[in-house]
Formats: structure tokens, sequence, C-alpha cells
């Protein structure tokens, strides 16, 4: 088989498998994210100037330190940033050295395709980043989604704000029946905080208890008018049925960007 019918066909199966891996998790390649990224969006960047199947490639600073974004097959605004390095997921040390790219800052810039999705730029504070645990993901390449927040959970972090401050703390409110703890970051980007180390920071074993754990970072205005963030975290606890899935607190529909765009249109 000719070179490209190969990678044609690697395509195919990969998004295949990515079509039914909601409904049959247990069946998923795992690798088909590494393949798309890895095997079409990065050699076609390189050889035609063309980020296909991807939205974008980012290699200024070579495969071992780039990026992509590619459109998720699941919701209309949901869009995953991925490493062009071979990175498992959160539980990786190399997320953790420092010299470490800042994954999720590359993932905040890009919330314009969720934009462009919705053809309106959205407040801060309706955009959210999420990093499933090993346990609640089926893809073993590190991947960030990114989309619009959940009403509710949009919701409950105004109401928590106050309480919410610059250590890690319970937030005081279950999200989707779930306990999470909650960090302030007083700072419109995340070019000076690395969520990930962060996270590891506040844990006693992060080489051993990373990958039970999962990230979401939220958009915020504070009180007082300040552009942030609120880091959010929360173990896994499979023998309960939980698998640690940040992604539980996003919304692939977008109904906040609805919502505020029914309301803008009211007299």
């Amino acid at each position: 088989m000719p070179r490209s019918m190969g990678l044609i066909a690697t395509f195919l199966a990969a998004f295949a498998v990515l079509m039914i891996a909601d409904a049959t998790a247990d069946r998923a390649d795992p690798s088909a994210l590494w393949q798309i990224v890895h095997y079409l969006c990065v050699p076609d960047q390189q050889r035609h100037g063309n980020p296909a199947p991807c939205a974008r490639v980012e290699l200024r600073r070579g495969v071992a330190r780039g990026h992509v974004v590619l459109k998720d097959i699941n919701g209309t605004t949901q869009y995953l940033l991925l490493p062009t390095a071979r990175v498992s997921g959160i539980e990786s040390p190399l997320l953790l050295a420092p010299d470490a790219p800042n994954y999720f800052a590359a993932a905040w810039r890009a919330r314009s395709f969720v934009e462009a999705a919705v053809r309106h730029p959205l407040p801060r504070d309706d955009i959210s980043l999420a990093v499933n645990s090993v346990t609640g993901r089926t893809q073993n390449q590190l991947h960030i989604h990114i989309d619009c927040i959940r009403a509710d959970v949009r919701a409950a972090l105004r109401r928590r704000a106050a309480a919410i401050g610059p250590h890690w703390a319970p937030l005081g409110e279950l999200l989707q029946g779930h306990r999470y703890r909650a960090l302030r970051v007083a700072q419109p980007e995340l070019g000076g905080v690395n969520p990930f180390v962060a996270l590891a920071d506040d844990l006693a074993h992060p080489q051993a208890t990373m990958g039970s754990e999962t990230l979401v970072v939220a958009g915020m205005m504070w009180g007082d008018g300040t552009p942030g963030f609120v880091l959010l975290a929360h173990r896994a606890d499979p023998a309960a049925g939980d698998g640690g899935s940040g992604e539980e607190l996003q919304d692939h529909g977008c109904a906040v960007a609805a919502a505020a765009a029914a309301a803008a249109l009211r007299p």
C-alpha cells in the first residue's frame, strides 16, 4: 500500500474508533488521537503548510515542544489541545519538568476556536479547560478539552468566589455530585502559572498520585474586577464508580452561549 493511502487508512480507522468511544469505551483504541497527531497533522503541516485534519499545528519551538488543536467529534463547540510529543496524560512526569511547555496556557489561547464555533466572543467565565484522570479517559495521549462550562457550574463558582483563595481548599459545594478542591489564580493569562505544577504542589506524592487526579481550569472575573481563573481538582474513586472526569463540568453544546445570545435579543 502506498504511504499516503496507509496514512488515510490510519486516519479513518482512528476516527471510526473515536466515534464509538463513548458507547464502547473498552473497545476504543487508546492511541487513536496520537495516530492522528503524529501521522497526519504534523506531517501535513511540515510538508504542505496545512494542519488538516487538525485545526492548528504549532511547531515554532519544534515537535518536542509543539501542540495541535483538533476539533473533537463530540459536541458542536468542543476542541482538544494535544502535544506533538508523546505525552501519555496527566500522570506523565514530563508535565512537571522545569522546562515543560505550558499546555494549559496554549489551550486557553485556543478558546478562540470555541468562540468561532458560537460565532461571537465569550466572557472568560464561560470557558473551561479539562484533563481527565487515567481512569476517566479512553486515550493515552494528553488532551485538554476546551469548551464552554456548564451553566450550573459557573453559577456555583460565582457563589463561592469570595471563599476561593490562593491555596488549595475544598470548594464547599458539590459539582456534578463530586467534591472538588479549588485554587484562585488572579492573573489574566496562564503564562506564569502551570496548572499541572500547581496541582502537583498540593500532592504529597505527585509522581504516584497525579494519575488519579482530574484537573479543570475555569475562566473567572473576581469580585474586584480582576480577570483570572479557578483551578479545580478532584481525585477519582473507581471503586465508587467515580472515574475522575473533570470534563463532566463542561457543556459540549455551550448552553451558556445560547442563553447569552437569547438575552441579548430581548427588548
